[in-house]
């Protein structure tokens, strides 16, 4: 099993590769589709997906009553993941393939439901001014934010040695055994 080194050495290398090869093929017109360019924001937003589901939201986070360098990237707030640590055991639910991710993505999106209610209640106490809710990302923001998160989770897994069909090659030895 790779360190946390050896897993951000892989995704960062992946990721030159890829760029690499986006360039290239865009530069000599070799693109699949001739209608459809890789806009500076689409780079941008899959970028900025990837480095942070590389850094921050790695997949070890469930080994986070530990000593994680994704906990760790997170500073003083690294807090937050150790209960996050206790619900999923290492290589369990937070280590497949499509649930792992969200589990992840939910668990942040419950932290800041919990941060935007107790913000509702004292900003108004303070005599402040409360903010909107943001409004739904466009297909053409979500489109690569999703690929380069996905994308590097997926990367982490692989790694692992935890492969697509792992969940249900999992489940018939189970059932094999019955």
């Amino acid at each position: 099993m790779p360190s946390g080194r050896v897993h951000n050495f892989i995704n960062l290398g992946t990721f030159a590769v890829l760029g690499a090869a986006a360039a290239y093929l865009q530069r000599e017109r070799l693109w699949p589709d001739p209608t459809f360019t890789l806009t500076p924001a689409m780079t941008l937003n899959f970028t900025w997906a990837f480095l942070v589901g590389t850094f921050l939201l790695s997949p070890d986070l469930d080994l986070s009553e530990g000593r994680v360098d994704s906990k760790r990237r997170w500073g003083p707030l690294g807090f937050l993941w150790v209960p996050y640590g206790r619900i999923f055991s290492h290589r369990g639910l937070s280590h497949t393939w499509v649930v792992g991710p969200l589990t992840r993505l939910l668990y942040l999106g419950l932290i800041a439901a919990g941060v935007w209610a107790l913000a509702k209640f004292a900003l108004p106490q303070l005599g402040l001014g409360w903010p909107r809710l943001p409004q739904p990302l466009p297909y053409k923001v979500l489109l690569p934010v999703a690929a380069g998160y996905y994308l590097s989770q997926w990367l982490h897994l692989l790694a692992d040695g935890v492969y697509p069909d792992h969940d249900f090659r999992h489940a018939r030895r189970k059932l094999r055994r019955r």
